[in-house]
């Protein structure tokens, strides 16, 4: 299954949920203030968000005003273009070594994150090693074996209360033994004690930097797309403490809140790296803005 296909699947309770209110909007014969009234319901029943709905129609307004628009039909080819462009950011491609750490609250689905990765990093060729740097959570090691069980590849653990940088440290130094290739780190997630957590965050992202210099380093927060709004607070919550280099949206396919998605570019100023849209071992994928929208338009 194509991109495209997996990802107009996965936002299919979005759109159900979008599509009859923006036909509405859309079948106006005028582009008058009941119009953009119904625009506006459409954009915030997909969990949009105030702000970025109130921003993407101030920018709507002003370019149907300078291309002089009449038509809705026009209208929602500017509003298609606008939407795209408000997403679509410039990603570096990866070098290698490539470390990923993915950060974010428990239940999120960080760890089933990582085992996706790792396998799509596999089927590309790569070698990976898995870092089980939450130590926090029960059987947060266990769960992660099992799915580096299933992507093949190795997990470096430590019992459960050790320090997480600690692993991290193991994890490098077995990854610069065996030359691999790519480092996924696995984190705790408990915003209940926000300052230790940070603080061990950073003591990882210290560790990275000093036993990897070369490594590029990119640091991902793990959203959870059912949460809609909550998923934007809690990118605040992060993004105070520690940089972030881009969001991993989970659970996208069961969710009518994807409209999210501009909520955290327009309010965080975040890309959306890749989008779990899915079940299955390879259903993460890279997000894309134009085959998003189209998708939901």
């Amino acid at each position: 299954m194509g991109f495209f296909q997996k990802i107009k699947d996965g936002i299919k309770k979005t759109k159900d949920a979008f599509s009859k209110k923006l036909f509405f909007a859309f079948s106006a014969r005028s582009l008058d203030d009941e119009f953009y009234e119904n625009l506006e319901e459409a954009l915030l029943t997909a969990d949009v968000g105030v702000t970025a709905t109130e921003n993407l129609i101030e920018e709507l307004k002003d370019e149907i005003f300078k291309q002089k628009a009449k038509k809705p039909d026009e209208a929602k080819e500017i509003l298609r273009r606008l939407m795209i462009e408000d997403i679509d950011f410039d990603i570096p491609e990866y070098e290698y070594p490539l470390v990923i750490l993915l950060s974010g609250v428990n239940g999120v689905g960080k760890t089933t994150a990582i085992g996706k990765l790792a396998h799509m990093f596999k089927e590309q060729g790569k070698s990976v090693v898995v870092a089980a740097a939450d130590t926090f959570r029960a059987a947060a090691s266990e769960q992660l074996e099992i799915w580096g069980q299933r992507a093949g590849v190795r997990v470096i653990r430590h019992d459960e209360g050790a320090d997480p940088a600690a692993v991290v440290f193991d994890a490098i130094s077995s990854a610069k033994a065996r030359g691999n290739d790519v480092i996924l780190i696995d984190t705790a997630g408990r915003l209940h004690n926000k300052k230790n957590l940070m603080a061990e965050l950073q003591k990882i992202c210290r560790v990275v930097g000093r036993e990897l210099p070369e490594a590029d380093f990119r640091k991902f927060l793990v959203l959870d797309a059912t949460t809609g709004q909550n998923a934007v607070s809690q990118a605040q919550i992060f993004s105070e403490d520690i940089e972030t280099d881009g969001i991993i949206l989970t659970k996208l396919d069961g969710t009518a809140k994807g409209g999210v998605v501009l909520a955290i570019s327009d309010e965080i100023g975040l890309p959306v790296v890749y989008v779990g849209v899915g079940e299955k071992i390879d259903d993460l994928i890279p997000f894309d803005a134009t085959d998003f929208i189209n998708a939901l338009l």
